[in-house]
């Protein structure tokens, strides 16, 4: 007669979880980031392109911005984001179980970004793939790398946003190249308790918007030709008014649809971070959301908007000076090309 005896899995024991057990949440355990050395202000940009100061200023709230080098690509940043990150969290890379890396402007079409960067920090036990949603593309990633934790298929994700959109921008466009500057950031998620870490995330597209800030050209609907280099169709086209109209909606509807899940309010928040687009975006979404400019992290003056980089830049900043403290309820929001947006609720439990 057959046996109906189970045979054993060989499961490692650290991943032999009672099912009776709670689900367990995803915290973040570590953070850490990378800027470029070159400062790109707003006087360099008068000499470049038919723009000033105060314009730049008035109408984004940006000073100046970090820029890459020729040589300096995408992964250079995010393996050195990536490594603080996990000092900080005094994990070691052979630990990680993932490597997931939010980027638009990525090494090379294909291979993924993640698979340069596991390989380059030595995360040799980790799967690594990369997530493309732009400006959003850190809120998807968090989580993305929250859910492989709340579903017990893995311990360590290692979350990255970066970018280097100034290789991808006209720079003789002065409706663009004023706004855009490179960077990375990562953090770390660990299992954490029920009632702390990523409590829930909210995630949201509208294809429709396709068109209202894009690359034309380079993907296989329009290869690169001569004629495309020529009109410079592989570079960063936008509607402006278009986003600002659909960012400062959707961020305020975004905020509070998240909360709600987790029946929380806006006064709740204790610090909210939002994607760094445009200050003009940042108050108009805190004065909607009624929430006092105190709680609200700024640094598009000194960086820019770096994309997918931008809300992980902003919480290693906070967190590093003193902005975010143990229990704090910490919201993050990206919205951007797609179009897409994300919201991400966090009890913060360092």
């Amino acid at each position: 007669m057959t046996s109906t005896t189970p045979v054993p899995l060989d499961v490692s024991p650290s991943l032999v979880v009672d099912p009776l057990l709670s689900v367990p949440n995803a915290g973040i355990i570590g953070l850490g980031m990378c800027l470029p050395e070159r400062v790109l202000t707003n006087g360099d940009l008068e000499s470049m392109v038919d723009t000033d100061d105060e314009w730049i200023r008035s109408r984004t709230g940006i000073r100046e911005r970090r820029v890459t080098d020729a040589a300096t690509t995408v992964s250079d940043l995010a393996v050195v984001a990536a490594q603080r990150a996990l000092e900080d969290a005094g994990v070691a890379a052979t630990e990680l179980d993932l490597v997931l890396c939010a980027t638009t402007s990525g090494d090379y079409i294909w291979p993924s970004t993640a698979c340069v960067i596991q390989h380059r920090i030595g995360a040799t036990n980790a799967a690594a793939f990369d997530l493309g949603a732009a400006c959003s593309g850190f809120c998807y990633g968090l989580a993305t790398g929250a859910s492989f934790i709340q579903s017990r298929a893995m311990r360590r994700v290692l979350v990255i946003g970066a970018d280097t959109l100034s290789k991808q921008v006209n720079w003789q466009d002065r409706g663009t190249c004023i706004l855009f500057g490179d960077g990375a950031a990562a953090v770390v998620l660990a299992p954490c308790a029920a009632d702390s870490g990523v409590l829930t995330s909210l995630l949201g597209a509208d294809g429709g918007g396709l068109e209202s800030v894009w690359i034309p050209a380079g993907g296989s609907r329009t290869p690169i030709t001569p004629e495309v280099l020529e009109q410079k169709r592989n570079t960063i086209s936008m509607r402006g008014q278009e986003v600002y109209r659909f960012a400062v909606q959707v961020v305020p509807e975004v905020v509070q649809a998240a909360l709600k899940k987790v029946c929380l309010h806006p006064s709740d928040i204790d610090l909210l971070v939002l994607h760094q687009a445009n200050i003009r975006i940042v108050q108009s979404a805190t004065e909607r959301l009624n929430i006092s400019p105190e709680k609200v992290f700024v640094n598009v003056d000194r960086y820019g908007n770096t994309s997918a980089a931008s809300v992980p830049l902003a919480l290693t900043e906070a967190y590093q000076a003193g902005r975010i403290k143990t229990n704090d309820l910490v919201v993050t929001v990206g919205f951007g090309a797609g179009l897409t947006w994300a919201a991400n609720v966090i009890r913060w439990g360092r």
